[in-house]
């Protein structure tokens, strides 16, 4: 199943919750629709369900209008993020309610429900909890149900509205692998809406970033976290260092921060994985000295905050903890700071409000 979402503007009051959004979401794909609070995603998915209607644009799914077509004939399936799972019934219960209540000629016989419930609560592994009830079940067996009672009906569509937010961060990355499982297993269309990077980067086959309203930018993981087209989404996807008009040319004047516009609203960014750390200047002098403010050495990868003279604000690097010790780096140490990459942005558009808000490190 196909979803057509084409220029789709959706105002509350005076608050434009979508602003001409377009994107093609193909048949088997899962897609994310990522973005911070109030930037239209879940708006933008209630619309697909059918929900919310738009004030304009169209939604359509393999090429059918369906924009003000009644949400229980779009075939559409929908995960909440606070399960909504009916306290007084079993867990078999549950899952099966969807096709007990389906109507006439379209609901299945007694058995096919026992058949398709057992079914899909092997899928979730939660075979051995039918008889027990929600409040038995932990927050992420839970949310499993809620995906199974989901599936039962065969939706054309699944729609996830931020279906793992609720719990703690160790579940959520067993759930969202699981999930990925799931989908390549049943090959049905799916839309998660989420504010968790790491969660759309990691899950989807594309991510639509959404933005006040408006489009960012939409493509595989790969494309968006190493082509980002603008400020925003440099800023949005992981740690970043911000690098402002002349300081960045300053700082730096082998990059290409010195093309044009020196004293123009530039704003350069740089990953905290993309610099590198040495005790001697680096023979073409795109460095800086700098002085060890902090570590932190839990982990894998030391994180190091570092001082760059006349800077006020820290600069965080990344680094193995093998290069970290033959360094030999500790608080106060002095280093010569290099990029390996930075990306510049000369006179974008949100350069300054990202700048006046702090955004990045």
């Amino acid at each position: 199943m196909s979803i057509a979402i084409e220029n789709i503007h959706k105002s509350f009051g005076s608050f434009k919750a979508l602003n001409g959004v377009s994107l093609t979401i193909e048949n088997s794909e899962l897609v994310a629709l990522l973005g911070p609070s109030g930037s239209g995603k879940t708006t933008l998915l209630r619309i697909i369900a059918g929900l919310d209607t738009p004030d304009s644009g169209a939604i359509r799914l393999n090429e059918e209008e369906t924009t003000y077509l009644n949400p229980s004939r779009r075939g559409i399936g929908f995960v909440f993020q606070h399960y909504a799972l009916f306290r007084h019934m079993t867990i078999f219960e549950n899952v099966a309610f969807g096709l007990r209540v389906l109507k006439g000629g379209l609901r299945p016989s007694r058995s096919e429900i026992k058949e398709r419930v057992t079914e899909l609560l092997s899928l979730v592994q939660l075979s051995s909890y039918a008889r027990m009830y929600p409040d038995q079940l932990s927050g992420g067996q839970r949310q499993r149900v809620a995906l199974a009672r989901a599936l039962a009906v065969r939706p054309r569509v699944l729609l996830l509205d931020e279906p793992f937010s609720a719990l703690d961060a160790k579940v959520r990355k067993d759930l969202r692998n699981w999930l990925r499982r799931i989908h390549d297993e049943l090959h049905v269309t799916t839309v998660l809406v989420t504010h968790d990077q790491e969660e759309a980067l990691e899950v989807a086959d594309r991510v639509a970033i959404l933005n006040h309203g408006a489009l960012e930018q939409f493509g595989t993981s790969q494309q968006i976290y190493d082509h980002p087209v603008s400020p925003f989404v440099y800023n949005f996807l992981g740690n970043v260092n911000l690098f402002h008009g002349r300081l960045l040319a300053d700082l730096f004047p082998a990059t290409d921060a010195t093309s044009e516009g020196r004293d123009a609203a530039a704003i350069g960014f740089v990953r905290p994985h993309e610099f590198e750390l040495s005790h001697t200047l680096p023979e073409d002098r795109r460095a800086v000295l700098a002085t060890v403010e902090r570590v932190h050495a839990a982990g894998p990868q030391v994180r190091l905050d570092v001082k760059i003279s006349g800077r006020e604000s820290l600069v965080a690097v990344d680094i193995s903890k093998s290069r970290y010790q033959e360094l030999e780096l500790a608080e106060g140490r002095e280093v010569f700071l290099a990029p390996h990459a930075i990306r510049v942005f000369n006179d974008a558009p949100g350069a300054a409000q990202l700048l006046e808000q702090g955004a990045g490190i």
